[in-house]
């Protein structure tokens, strides 16, 4: 009998641990339950956000991007008959040129495309510090423009007497493996060891351009200037 008793209680005393354990399940508090109400404010706040951005790209710079594609052809037509100077400021017919088209419509691809445009304008100006101004600002998109980017600013650098800066940027302009842009970088480079005085390394770049792109156009000036200096 003793023994029956003791198993009742021990059976007895599994229940109450079984029935603390879920009470105590019951009673702790959930997160969600409990965070409930912050939860809903950050759902409610990512939504607005979401409305917001959607708002402000399709409503605001979709037809901000469209006029200044608009206002800035003229400016290019200037610019594509090497009038800089024209396209720069006055293109004509009451358009903007690439420097109010930065001003006017900051934020937009166009606004982006006319610093670089700028950039190059200035260049050829002669006004060199202006040039690395609106190219360094210039954010290239893809990796042809990035190089005419680099080659652009060590052009400027070579210009305004910064011969280290401007072999580093035509080293990054040289760099990809692109058939049209890469030789015309490689004789660059080769030019501005050359006016160093550094004749080694610009036998090294125009070997480059001779035996990796001989059907550029670099390749024949590449040949010439191989025969001279070696």
């Amino acid at each position: 009998m003793a023994q029956r008793k003791s198993k009742a209680s021990d059976k007895s005393n599994e229940i109450i641990d079984v029935v603390e354990v879920k009470g105590s399940q019951v009673n702790k508090p959930n997160f969600f339950e409990h965070n409930q109400k912050n939860i809903s404010y950050l759902i409610i706040g990512l939504g607005i956000l979401a409305t917001l951005y959607f708002a402000y790209k399709y409503l605001y710079v979709g037809p901000r991007e469209k006029e200044a594609v608009n206002a800035m052809y003229k400016a290019e037509d200037q610019f594509s008959k090497d009038s800089f100077a024209l396209a720069l400021e006055n293109p004509g017919g009451g358009f903007d040129g690439f420097l109010g088209i930065i001003d006017n419509y900051s934020g937009t691809k166009t606004a982006n495309l006319a610093k670089y445009y700028a950039g190059v304008s200035y260049l050829n100006l002669g006004k060199y510090t202006e040039a690395v101004e609106y190219l360094e600002d210039y954010s290239a998109p893809d990796e042809v423009t990035s190089i005419m980017k680099s080659g652009a600013l060590g052009d400027a650098h070579s210009e305004l007497g910064d011969k280290e800066k401007a072999n580093s940027y035509y080293k990054k302009a040289a760099g990809s493996e692109n058939e049209l842009l890469t030789p015309y970088y490689l004789n660059k480079l080769a030019m501005l060891y050359y006016s160093e005085g550094k004749s080694k390394e610009a036998l090294e770049q125009l070997e480059i351009i001779k035996n990796k792109y001989p059907e550029s156009t670099e390749s024949k000036e590449a040949e010439k200037l191989l025969a001279r200096l070696q």
